[in-house]
């Protein structure tokens, strides 16, 4: 039967290095940024919804999605960023859905969700992973990687769900707050665990309620 995973955290935390371990060990990988672009790709129903919601102002002249004008409008507007998501997420659900039906039977098929917490989607999945940092070092992080100031990096932190909360929705954490070197020994625990051959060492389990 399959397993299916649900791998969330906040941005910068490092899902992606998680989801490449884990993709190593031999789990089939559906990244809900990946399905996320190619929903609002040139021609489709998709990308014809964010244009007709943000205006032919959030195109490149080439006719595709310029996603750094229109992250500068959500990230910045509650409301449109709801707007957005009410556009991209039900697609995005829909092929992902369609991937997982095609996947072998017995797979651990770990959909990578970075908002999995803030729709409401953990109780969709057998095992909910989740990715954690530090705030601090998540900001260092964010504003290295996309070059934010830290006020525009803090927005960006602020307009997901909070450390808590996507702890609480938590059924196995995974520490990432230091190096590769650190993260792939958890990520080997992890896999145990995902696969049903835990062993002494494997990685904390921490549930909403306290259990």
């Amino acid at each position: 039967m399959r397993t299916i995973v649900g791998l969330t955290g906040g941005i910068a935390s490092g899902k992606s290095a998680v989801a490449d371990l884990l993709a190593e060990r031999g789990a089939v990988i559906i990244d809900a940024d990946v399905l996320a672009r190619e929903v609002v790709e040139p021609g489709t129903p998709g990308l014809a919804s964010v244009v007709r919601r943000f205006g032919s102002g959030v195109l490149l002249p080439g006719g595709s999605l310029d996603r750094a004008r229109l992250g500068e409008i959500v990230f910045s507007d509650a409301d449109a960023r709801a707007d957005l998501n009410a556009i991209v997420h039900p697609a995005v659900r829909a092929r992902a859905a369609a991937l997982v039906a095609r996947t072998p039977h017995d797979a651990v098929v770990v959909q990578v969700i970075p908002l999995l917490v803030e729709t409401g989607q953990s109780a969709s999945f057998d095992i909910v992973v989740v990715v954690d940092v530090d705030e601090e070092t998540q900001l260092r992080r964010l504003m290295a990687r996309n070059h934010l100031t830290r006020a525009d990096a803090e927005a960006r932190v602020a307009a997901q769900a909070s450390r808590a909360e996507r702890l609480a929705a938590a059924d196995i954490v995974v520490d990432n707050g230091g190096t590769v070197a650190d993260l792939t020994p958890r990520v080997n625990a992890l896999w145990r665990r995902l696969t049903h051959r835990d062993l002494p060492g494997a990685v904390p389990t921490s549930r909403a309620g306290g259990s």
